[in-house]
């Protein structure tokens, strides 16, 4: 920054001075400024030829995300050095870093393996390839945090979460040895190995850990817009359509300037479906219309915006239309057709399942009844299914009330709900059940165990409750394993709401209604939106606590699934649920503090989106 001070003196002076020109664009890249340095490129071509200022132009434009004008740039310069042969493509990385990793004598030597070890992390990631084994070392936490991402490109979580927290070792005791660094900077250094980490936790159904980790990330605000990107697109992954607040508040993350340099294509692909599904989540359909009709004019292709734009349709009750869609893409694109037609299949389901419905004289047949129930189940909609439950026990209560069908309908119907969740529905088709045999243990069983958790003064107020725990532990010695279990889980309830009946906290009104979800933990609660803010940050957690990387959930339109996480690069930046990466020694890491000093470090050379 005060050499640009200078340079730019020398240039008042005299504005075609060809070396403070170079000085001037040299200080620009060191400090970010890629757009400035080609601006002052491209407004001197008189006096900076190509071969003297190649390398910076297509460095510029390469780290712009400019790729072909980059790899122009270069094929344009009469003399192929050795960095700029460091600029090509990945395709071709590979073969040009073993040859100048053996021919090279300089002091760039671990930086080149670490952008080798950056380009087998991203043929695993990108190109689901198994990477051949160079003998690279794991010297530096950035060659082990590659191979890390190595393995999760092959799917191995466990022993990539191994790497990570080795990674994360090896990053803690380099930066000891600076006596100006401090903790703010080592955990602004640790960020990308911990979002990494919270993204394995993701992959492997440790979502609360994974969740925990990401906003621990997200507090410490990196510097890293790539990064802060990754990893709120990967907690609106989490909280698909629950807690959308909070994913409103994320996705701005997703949009903040400069993304579009740090991120690959599948990367920045991933986090506008994702931005689609969160439109379709929150009703507003013109935007989700909208970023699908941009996804799909970029990969006309891909189907993944095909299917949220059906499951859409759904939403809206036009099968048919979904149907024509799907139908289309099928016709156009036959290479993703196997997928669309599953989709097809289940959509045409649904319309088996209004066919069905529509056939009066088998419409409350115990077999028609058991169908759509595993027809809607399949599909994730509960409640169509309790709503064929609802129907068929009406009927029968009008024409043949307490018959054996009847009541067995109305059985089935309670430990359906049970199943589901939906224990407040259960207990009025458990209470017919009762009334019609108060001697059936294994109703009065899941009875009260529904009421202690829905409504406790009921619990309370059944007959002689005390008395039926008695019987209940009598009877569950007599009755099967099932029987037992819901006994001793009725006893329990039982127990608890006498314990618990009597001791009412300080603030208690007799008047007010008790909140109906106090028995769940607080994120489950259908209100609950996240911290406040203003409160004090709570301290970042050290060590390691779990993984991240990258394989994507399947996209089913029907289901309106969420798109796959994003992983962070490997070597830096941040990868999509087929992990995206580059190595992290590309570029200078960022640091949390303004002004800390730092000792020496090695120049940082090439790569994509490093750090």
């Amino acid at each position: 920054t005060r050499a640009l001070k200078a340079v730019n003196k020398i240039l008042y002076e005299n504005k075609d001075d060809v070396t403070a020109l170079c000085c001037k664009i040299v200080c620009l890249i060191q400090n970010g400024g890629f757009k400035e340095a080609l601006n002052v490129i491209n407004t001197h071509t008189k006096s900076l030829t190509s071969d003297m200022i190649g390398f910076e132009k297509a460095y510029c434009e390469y780290r712009l995300n400019r790729v072909e004008h980059a790899l122009k740039t270069i094929q344009g310069i009469p003399e192929q050095t050795d960095k700029l042969k460091e600029l090509e493509r990945y395709d071709e990385c590979l073969a040009v870093y073993k040859d100048l990793i053996r021919n090279s004598q300089d002091d760039y030597e671990e930086e080149r393996k670490t952008n080798l070890s950056a380009v087998l992390a991203a043929q695993s990631t990108w190109e689901n390839t198994s990477p051949e084994d160079l003998g690279l070392p794991e010297s530096s936490y950035e060659l082990c945090y590659n191979a890390a991402c190595c393995l999760i490109g092959q799917g191995q979580l466990s022993q990539a979460m191994q790497k990570l927290q080795k990674a994360e070792e090896l990053c803690r005791k380099s930066l000891a040895e600076d006596s100006d660094v401090t903790e703010e900077d080592v955990e602004a250094e640790l960020a990308i190995i911990h979002s990494q980490m919270a993204y394995v936790m993701q992959l492997q159904g440790r979502t609360e850990d994974a969740l925990q980790l990401y906003n621990q990330v997200i507090k410490l605000k990196p510097s890293d817009v790539g990064l802060l990107a990754v990893t709120a697109n990967n907690i609106i992954t989490i909280n698909k359509d629950q807690n959308v607040f909070d994913s409103k508040k994320k996705v701005k993350l997703t949009s903040a300037e400069g993304v579009e340099h740090k991120l690959a294509k599948k990367q920045l692909q991933a986090i506008e479906i994702n931005k689609a599904l969160l439109a379709m989540y929150t009703n507003q359909a013109d935007q989700c219309k909208k970023l699908l009709a941009s996804q799909q004019a970029q990969s006309p292709g891909h189907p993944r915006p095909v299917l949220i734009q059906v499951a859409q349709l759904c939403r809206e009750k036009q099968h048919n239309k979904a149907i024509e869609l799907l139908q289309r893409f099928s016709d156009q694109h036959p290479v993703s057709a196997s997928g669309i037609k599953l989709t097809m299949a289940q959509l045409y389901l649904t319309q088996a399942c209004d066919i069905l419905k529509s056939i009066e004289e088998f419409k409350y047949k115990p077999g028609m009844i058991s169908a759509l129930v595993t027809m809607y189940t399949n599909e994730e909609d509960i409640d169509s299914a309790i709503d064929v439950f609802t129907q068929a026990i009406q009927h029968y209560q009008s024409e043949q009330p307490g018959s054996a069908i009847h009541l067995s309908l109305v059985r089935e119907a309670a430990n359906y709900k049970l199943k589901y969740g939906r224990k407040k529905e259960a207990t009025s088709d458990l209470e017919q059940l009762w009334k019609q045999n108060t001697n059936d243990v294994h109703t009065l069983a899941q009875l009260i165990s529904a009421y202690s958790l829905v409504d406790q003064d009921k619990a309370k107020a059944y007959p002689q409750t005390w008395r039926f725990c008695t019987v209940i532990s009598l009877k569950a010695q007599q009755e099967g394993h099932r029987t037992q279990m819901l006994c001793v889980l009725a006893l329990f309830s039982c127990l608890f709401i006498f314990l618990c009946s009597g001791k009412l906290p300080k603030n208690y009104d007799p008047k007010s209604t008790p909140d109906p979800e106090r028995w769940l933990p607080i994120r489950e609660r259908s209100y609950y939106r996240g911290k406040k803010k203003g409160k004090k940050k709570e301290q970042v957690g050290r060590g390691t606590q779990g993984a991240t990387s990258g394989g994507s959930a399947e996209l089913d339109a029907s289901k309106s699934a969420s798109s796959p996480p994003t992983s962070p690069q490997p070597g830096s930046g941040a990868g999509t649920a087929t992990s995206n990466a580059v190595p992290p020694r590309q570029q200078k890491p960022a640091v949390a503090g303004a002004t800390r000093k730092k000792a020496p470090q090695k120049k940082k050379k090439g790569g994509k989106g490093g750090w």
